[in-house]
């Protein structure tokens, strides 16, 4: 991977909005000229006059996630496919696959935008990469923003046999990671691993320097609680496989949109009403994005976005991601999210050392499960219910478990051997195994 070209814009090259305006204006037009070269575009641009200004781009129709899907695999392909240097798919299983391919000059601006990491990378670096690889972009874009600054990548799967919780341990306290990319929920899981192993995290890991997290709903609380198990800041990113990365996160702990990299919207689905900042649906245009063009791309998310400063200096729209934490189950007349519920599971004592839980919304009563040490069982259980009625007033039946029951004390301790597979086997040996490769 090369350094960025001189024609990308880096942080700190503006200073203000109208800058930042500029810079988009600059680059839309060839934007479009990329779209009109796609199957998709050229039949949707052909009605009308080619847009050239912001303006013009609110004319187009939005561009929705069943598009890509009706348009795969190549639908959507804007240049010739020995262009190409990626093809990946959205994590999604249902229906048609949505595809999202690249070229080498596209993965520049790709692994650039998520190496905008306000706490550096570096050639210092050792970086476990601990997200799906396969036909998802989140494993590889991590990977190359990597080796774009230098750091060493330990490739560290999560979707992999031969990557078990206890050889994500081994691996970060020998080889002295520094950084690492994954769910929130993978950290809370190593910590307990670790622990198993004997290890402090918060100690006996000195040379980890932050935990990047990005994939899932992740509340203040949890951010904390992970944290301060291993003493370091949690850094989160927003993104998808259809984009790259979207936003990241600022040294006052705000997310802010790549808006030098792409134009944002916010839709709102019951008026129909594009603005460029409040709450509403992500609607987005990469501006340097030329094997895959989109146009006004409905994420589908659920934002709130704002232009107010702030004291990082980035001049960049901020951005809350409400959609992935805004689906619930009623009970007892009010509806529960899980985000809401995480907050207060994780306000309890820190003594406690509650770091998994389950739920069930149930018509009339919400059960949860936490697990938490045998001492401090009794009062983790009345506290939660108590928390649980004051902040949604339903009944709750809060059980605690023992530690190892949610998340089982072999998995985060066990070492599966990986079975390559054969087909010639001795007269003692287990041919069953054939090839299998576990």
């Amino acid at each position: 991977m090369s350094e960025p070209s001189s024609s990308l814009p880096r942080l700190g090259q503006w200073h203000g909005l109208e800058d930042l305006r500029r810079l988009q204006e600059k680059q839309l037009a060839e934007t479009f000229t990329w779209a009109a070269r796609s199957p998709f575009y050229r039949a949707r641009l052909a009605s009308g006059a080619p847009p050239v200004t912001p303006a013009d781009l609110a004319d187009l129709p939005l561009t929705t996630k069943q598009d890509l899907r009706d348009n795969y695999p190549f639908g959507m392909l804007a240049v010739p496919r020995e262009r190409l240097a990626t093809y990946h798919e959205s994590s999604g299983t249902a229906g048609k696959p949505t595809p999202s391919y690249y070229t080498a000059e596209d993965w520049t601006d790709l692994a650039e935008r998520f190496a905008r990491k306000w706490i550096g990378m570096s050639a210092d670096d050792v970086f476990l990469v601990r997200t799906p690889y396969a036909l998802l972009l989140t494993g590889h874009l991590a990977h190359a923003a990597a080796r774009l600054r230098g750091a060493t990548v330990v490739p560290g799967d999560n979707r992999s046999l031969a990557m078990p919780y206890a050889r994500v341990v081994r691996v970060m306290h020998d080889l002295d990671v520094t950084l690492t990319w994954s769910v929130p929920t993978e950290c809370l899981i190593w910590a307990a691993a670790a622990i198993a192993a004997g290890h402090r995290p918060d100690i006996d890991f000195p040379a980890l320097r932050a935990l990047f997290v990005g994939g899932e709903p992740m509340t203040d609380a949890r951010r904390r609680r992970i944290s301060r198990l291993w003493g370091v800041p949690v850094i989160e990113e927003y993104g998808s496989t259809e984009t790259g990365s979207l936003a990241g996160e600022c040294p006052e702990g705000r997310l802010h949109l790549w808006a030098d990299r792409a134009l944002f919207e916010v839709y709102d689905p019951d008026t129909g009403a594009v603005r460029a900042d409040g709450a509403g649906q992500l609607v987005v245009t990469p501006l340097f994005r030329e094997a895959m063009p989109l146009l006004r791309y409905n994420l589908e998310d659920n934002v709130s976005v704002s232009y107010d400063d702030c004291g990082c200096g980035w001049k960049l729209p901020t951005v809350r991601v409400l959609g992935r934490s805004a689906f619930g189950y009623r009970v007892g007349g009010t509806t529960i999210t899980q985000h809401q519920l995480e907050e207060l599971v994780f306000s309890l004592p820190e003594a406690y050392r509650v770091m998994f839980w389950r739920a069930k919304a149930e018509p009339a009563l919400l059960r949860v499960e936490i697990e938490v040490a045998a001492a401090h069982r009794v009062a983790a259980e009345a506290e939660l219910t108590a928390a649980i009625r004051a902040a949604f007033g339903v009944d709750s039946e809060v059980t605690g478990l023992a530690p190892g029951t949610l998340i089982p004390l072999d998995a985060l301790t066990s070492m599966p051997d990986v079975v390559k597979p054969r087909s010639l086997f001795g007269p003692d040996e287990d041919w069953s195994k054939a090839l299998l490769y576990y």
